[in-house]
């Protein structure tokens, strides 16, 4: 599953590593949008398989963070 941002984000920082095991909920990453700074959460439980932003990326609405399996 694809993880996305919601709107035009900066990437503030990535919170976890290829390979790691993560919960649902479990914060991914901090993205800031709009002037405020705000967790992306794991939406299943699952691995880290890929991730394709790095702190400091602008990203549009929609562009895929990480892809947890």
């Amino acid at each position: 599953m694809d993880v996305k941002v919601k709107m035009p984000s900066t990437v503030v920082s990535i919170e976890v590593a290829v390979g790691d095991k993560v919960t649902k909920g479990q914060n991914l990453a901090v993205v800031e949008a709009m002037k405020m700074k705000n967790n992306t959460p794991a939406p299943q439980d699952g691995e880290v398989k890929s991730i394709a932003a790095a702190a400091g990326d602008r990203l549009k609405p929609g562009a895929v963070l990480m892809t947890i399996e």
